[in-house]
């Protein structure tokens, strides 16, 4: 009898405890502080330090240290197909970031892709070897491609390719 009476009171005791900590938990879940919420009033500068090629692609940096590598390059862009498939660099591919392929550049490699029609550009890093076709430069992943294409069809374009030094 008085066995289970003590169990009694320790299970009471457990589930208190229990109770306690879940409670704990839950509110400090709902903290505000812990929100990364945004002033909209606030704007931050690191964001555009951090990725420089949207920040180039919106025209906000015009300090980059280039030098010419061809004008008049024929530039195209990867199928999907390649989506999911490791790079010669050995990264997974994805044409939705900002990469490229170039036959000579070093894997990693930052240039600057300006199309010589419109006067839009955008920065890829080089990831992989290519294009294997002949009188093509360089392959541009479809994002870059497309931001920097006059319009939304067509498969090569003219570029002037410059190395980000």
């Amino acid at each position: 009898m008085i066995v289970k009476a003590i169990l009694c009171i320790m299970k009471q005791k457990i589930i208190m405890l229990l109770l306690i900590t879940a409670t704990i938990v839950s509110l400090s879940s709902f903290s505000y502080k812990d929100r990364n919420f945004q002033d909209p009033k606030k704007v931050t500068q690191d964001s555009i330090k951090k990725n420089s090629a949207i920040a180039d692609s919106l025209g906000l940096i015009s300090n980059l240290k280039l030098k010419l590598h061809k004008k008049n390059a024929h530039a195209s862009y990867y199928h999907d197909k390649f989506n999911g498939r490791r790079t010669a660099s050995g990264r997974k591919f994805d044409n939705n970031k900002y990469t490229a392929a170039h036959r000579k550049f070093p894997f990693g490699t930052k240039l600057k892709v300006t199309n010589e029609a419109n006067g839009k550009s955008v920065i890829v890093e080089v990831t992989d070897r290519g294009p294997f076709t002949k009188g093509r430069e360089i392959d541009l992943t479809r994002k870059a491609f497309m931001e920097i294409a006059s319009g939304k069809y067509g498969g090569s374009l003219k570029v002037m390719i410059e190395v980000i030094e």
